[in-house]
């Protein structure tokens, strides 16, 4: 009932890649500086969120007595900085760009809007030295991978 298999009927079942590809050096520095932005995201955002449900505040700072541009401002990055967490936690492509848009928004919005904020020059520099970082760490994955 059963042929017995010959030798290359055998070698044709092995699975086609056996060895895993290994990422290079800058791949894995890419997605753990990915990983350690999306906790930090994930902070943003529950700090964000924290501020819109009066969380850790008195009643002389609630989120109804700002103006609506700063409560329009504090919604938006507590939406964006989650959803940024959870595209950078899986490393996925529209996570980075999620947070490239949170990362540019904030920095503009102390820039262009202090009155929102109150135009934090801190805020910026650390933004656009991770923007930095993010983008230099792209290129040298970006090298180890020519396709």
């Amino acid at each position: 009932m059963n042929e017995p298999r010959t030798a290359d009927q055998i070698r044709s079942l092995d699975p086609v890649n056996v060895a895993p590809p290994r990422d290079g050096i800058w791949t894995r520095r890419l997605v753990w500086f990915l990983r350690a932005m999306a906790v930090l995201s994930m902070l943003k955002g529950l700090y964000h969120w924290g501020v819109v449900l009066g969380i850790g505040d008195g009643p002389e700072n609630n989120f109804t007595l700002h103006s609506l541009p700063w409560q329009t401002a504090t919604v938006y990055f507590a939406i964006i900085d989650l959803v940024a967490a959870v595209g950078l936690w899986l490393a996925a492509v529209w996570g980075a760009v999620v947070w490239l848009t949170a990362a540019v928004s904030m920095a503009a919005v102390e820039v262009f809007f202090p009155q929102i904020y109150g135009g934090r020059v801190i805020v910026v520099v650390i933004e656009i030295a991770l923007l930095i970082c993010y983008l230099g760490l792209a290129l040298q994955s970006a090298r180890e991978h020519p396709h």
